[in-house]
């Protein structure tokens, strides 16, 4: 290895301008399709875990082998699935198929969310930018505080006796 001495800033410069940094470049994102064409992505959300598989159709979305007005039957639940493919502009153009476990039913609409965003990047890395502008590809960190001995719940103690 032959190394350069270096006389004077300009040398410096001339030297430098030569190497591009490759941590310093973006990342290219490039369309991630299984066998089927379709994009899977994992979502999560407090105790919910949500697998999201889509691919190109009439809308169908497919909860659990259930229809989604029949998992989620509350609007606002189907309102937030909705959220990301409104954004991107694609409703109606994806078939969905999730399978989600764990957590109640806000945590696992917040997960499929979540994998939903996910997916729709892997299909089309375009979308990356308003989805991640929205907050959707961002795994919500908070859970629930865990119960301490001692105490009824996570911070409630027991009721306070003076005698």
């Amino acid at each position: 290895m032959i190394m350069a001495t270096l006389q004077s800033l300009a040398d410096l410069n001339r030297s430098n301008t030569g190497a591009v940094d490759p941590a310093n470049e973006a990342p290219i994102h490039v369309q991630k399709l299984d066998a089927q064409g379709r994009a899977y992505a994992t979502g999560k959300r407090k105790d919910a875990v949500a697998r999201v598989w889509i691919k190109p159709g009439n809308g169908t979305v497919t909860v659990n082998k259930r229809p989604v007005e029949t998992y989620f039957a509350r609007p606002v639940l189907r309102m937030i699935l909705r959220q990301p493919l409104e954004i991107a502009g694609r409703v109606d153009q994806y078939d969905i198929t999730v399978t989600v476990a764990g957590g109640g039913l806000s945590g696992q609409a917040g997960a499929v969310r979540h994998g939903l965003s996910k997916a729709l990047t892997y299909y089309e890395p375009e979308l990356r930018a308003p989805l991640k502008r929205e907050g959707f590809l961002t795994r919500d960190a908070r859970v629930v505080e865990r119960k301490k001995y001692g105490r009824k719940k996570a911070r409630r103690s027991f009721q306070f006796s003076k005698r």
